[in-house]
Order: C-alpha cells, then structure tokens, then sequence
C-alpha cells in the first residue's frame, strides 16, 4: 500500500453510481418534492453525514435523532417529519435505505475473504510510515486513514477494520498496535509539534510586543 490518501467517492462506497441520478431520485422523493431548496439542501447534506456515520460504525439511530431534531427545530415540522425527509433523500441519493446500507457492511465483516487477515496487516504497519513521513502526523490520524483504506478494500466499517488490524499487529508482532503507534508518535510527530508550538508562541509574542511598541 503505498497511498492511504481516500476522497470522498471511495469513502462512500454504498453510494449511488451516478451521483445526479441520485439527485434527482432525492429530489422527487416523496418528501423531497415538498421542501424548498435550502431544506432539500440541508437534508442532503445531512444524508452525507449519516452515510459518513454508517460506515464508520455501522450505527446510524442515535445520530439520526440528533439531526433530525436540528433539523427540524428552525423548520415548521416536527421531528418525526423531520427525520422522515432525511430518511427519504438518504434512500433516492444512495439507493438504499440506511439499514441496508449497515446491513451490506455487517454482512461483508461476516464474510471476510482469505486475504483480510493479509492486508489489515499490511495497513496496520503503513501508519508507522504515515506517522513519519513529513510533515508528520498523530497517531489517531493515520490510524484512521489505515481504516479507511482498509474499509474500502473490504467494504466494510471503519470500526471493523480497526478491530482487524489491531488483531493482525497483536498476532503478528505480539504487540498493541496503540502502544506501538504512540511509541512512534513520540518519538517522530511529538517533536515536531512541540516545535511548532514554541514557534507559534515565539511569533505571538514578537506581534504583541510590537503592538505595545507601536501604542
């Protein structure tokens, strides 16, 4: 694996083929022909979010209900419409409802293929390359990108491919794969940060002492 980088289309990998197909199914859905734009606006940017939530855990129910509440607390429906709208525009953009969405991706974590075990060990060692390479970077934040990476290839949560390569690293190395990554981190993205810091209080100060100069 040599780039860990994912846009916006891998991440959704449930998403509908053609993304103005699945415009116009969002727009003339049973709710969404009766929204105005910036509410047919703010529900399909929230069916993004809920996707985003789906396939990080494969759980949608509790933020759902947040949005939901959001949404409609400036609107003049309640939060049952409100939730139905989003649900509505989820179904035309993706093509599936949210539950078949978490349903595809626990289904894949159930029926891994042979080579799984194989490349979450692959992506489990990329975060020591990610964590060093310039400018550096934090332990969470490769870590995550690893996930993705690996959630894509498998279709299947990020959770899930977190828990898979923490698996692999521990079988492969007898080593957690947090403690591993902070050694790293310490060792490599700390010191940058730390820098970085010093400098921008350094930079804080001169600005302010020239203030004072000039007053």
């Amino acid at each position: 694996m040599t780039d860990t980088t994912i846009d916006s289309n891998e991440r959704n990998t449930s998403a509908a083929p053609n993304q103005e197909t699945g415009l116009k199914a969002a727009r003339e859905s049973f709710h969404g022909r009766g929204l105005t734009e910036t509410q047919f606006q703010e529900a399909w940017a929230l069916s993004e979010i809920l996707h985003c939530k789906i396939q990080q855990s494969g759980s949608f129910l509790d933020p759902l209900t947040d949005y939901s509440f959001a949404f409609a607390r400036e609107q003049k429906f309640d939060t049952t419409r409100g939730e139905a709208i989003i649900r509505d525009v989820y179904q035309g953009r993706y093509g599936q409802t949210m539950n078949q969405t978490r349903e595809v991706l626990m289904a894949a974590e159930e029926t891994l293929p042979e080579t799984a075990q194989a490349r979450a060990l692959t992506c489990a060692e990329t975060i020591s390359e990610l964590i060093q390479a310039p400018p550096t970077q934090p332990f969470y934040q490769a870590y995550d990108r690893a996930a993705v990476t690996l959630s894509v290839e498998l279709r299947i949560t990020q959770t899930g491919a977190k828990t898979l390569m923490k698996d692999a690293f521990q079988a492969k190395h007898g080593r957690d794969l947090y403690e591993a990554g902070k050694e790293i981190e310490d060792a490599y993205h700390k010191p940058v940060r730390e820098a970085e810091i010093a400098q921008r209080k350094a930079e804080k100060l001169q600005t302010r002492s020239r203030s004072q100069a000039r007053g």
